[in-house]
């Protein structure tokens, strides 16, 4: 008995797989902000080819170019995936078919750039249209924001910890 050719046309929406990529663009958030916090973004490498996604980036898309940057800033689901949009998003992303692993993979990108992952703050991308635009973000220094709120979280985070330590320690001693 032979298999047959997978359709991903015809594959029903699998619950279990969706979630498993549901949680790989949660932990790449994750990871993404745990680097926002610990390295300057203007310092920031996220490719082995940002300088060439930064390029095509600013050529593809004149419109993020322009200054204050306020179309990178804060992005535009609406524009980003109306039918120019993703015309525009489909060429530049194929470019990249074979020079990004898993450069069409879900990701999870902030809408704008001065505030932290939220609910109201996230919206699903790939994974190439994510560094197209937080390369630029961090190139243009427009995660300057973020990076102060991650470290002052990471910050407050350490505190507590420390706190709860202290706390479980002196349990520890009154139970001895």
């Amino acid at each position: 008995m032979s298999a047959g050719r997978f359709d991903p046309n015809q594959a029903q929406n699998l619950l279990e797989i969706e979630k498993q990529f549901a949680v790989k663009a949660v932990e790449h958030a994750q990871t993404y902000w745990n680097l926002l916090e610990k390295v300057e973004p203007k310092e920031l490498k996220l490719t082995k080819l940002d300088d060439e996604i930064y390029d095509h980036t600013m050529t593809t898309f004149p419109e993020l170019a322009e200054a204050p940057h306020s179309k990178l800033v804060k992005l535009d689901e609406d524009w980003m995936k109306s039918a120019d949009g993703k015309e525009r998003w489909r060429k530049f992303m194929m470019e990249y078919e074979k020079k990004i692993k898993d450069y069409n993979f879900g990701s999870l990108i902030r809408t704008d750039a001065t505030k932290e992952y939220g609910e109201t703050n996230t919206i699903f991308v790939t994974r190439i249209q994510f560094y197209a635009i937080e390369i630029a973000r961090n190139r243009l220094g427009l995660n300057a924001e973020a990076h102060e709120i991650a470290k002052k979280e990471a910050e407050k985070e350490r505190v507590q910890k420390e706190k709860d330590a202290a706390k479980a320690n002196k349990k520890g001693k009154k139970s001895s």
